[in-house]
């Protein structure tokens, strides 16, 4: 009787081929896995860059609005300034006026009647002091003009703050009144120069 016996494969050899099968098949379905996240990911950054791109641009045109509303609110406060220091008097006027004071004195010397001598030393004074503060509240009225005036020209839909159009609006009334005020003195239809009696 034949005592040898053939060598069985053991077990846990048997054991140790299907695990290294089974790894094999797990990395060939894990590439195409790998593949298809690395191309589901790909859309999703470009989605990012676009929505990083979109709040850049946003960014940069919050920015220019408030720069240009930075640039209409001081050109609206300037205009409303000008116009009202016009019809106070500017200090500008007022050092034109008394210069013009003096050349008058130094004129009225050799001046042959009353009437000359009143126009050498208080008409042209008067005159230059409308001059330039009619000139002052012209510059107020145009400036005040252009603010109001800009949206019409910028991008479709942007307006002014309400309070810059009050204050444009003001510096426009301002301006006007100025205008017209500092019109009628320096054409003597307002304040007429006096007559001296005959």
């Amino acid at each position: 009787m034949d005592t040898t016996k053939t060598a069985a494969p053991t077990a846990p050899e048997a054991d140790t081929a299907e695990p290294q099968a089974t790894e094999a098949t797990a990395d060939l379905k894990a590439a195409p896995a790998a593949e298809t996240a690395e191309a589901a990911d790909a859309p999703e950054a470009d989605l990012a860059d676009a929505d990083l791109e979109d709040e850049l641009h946003d960014e940069l045109e919050e920015t220019e609005q408030r720069s240009e509303g930075v640039g209409a609110a001081a050109s609206a406060v300037v205009a409303a300034g000008l116009g009202l220091v016009a019809l106070s008097g500017s200090w500008v006027s007022r050092v034109i006026a008394e210069r013009q004071t003096l050349v008058g004195q130094i004129e009225s010397v050799n001046a042959a009647t009353t009437e000359a001598k009143i126009e050498a030393l208080y008409g042209d004074a008067w005159h230059m002091t409308a001059l330039v503060n009619g000139v002052l509240s012209t510059l107020a009225l145009l400036l005040a003009v252009f603010v109001l005036a800009r949206p019409a020209f910028g991008a479709p839909g942007r307006t002014l703050p309400t309070w810059v159009r009050a204050v444009s609006w003001a510096a426009v009334a301002l301006g006007a009144l100025g205008v017209l005020l500092f019109g009628l003195m320096y054409f003597d239809i307002l304040a007429p120069l006096p007559k001296a009696a005959a």
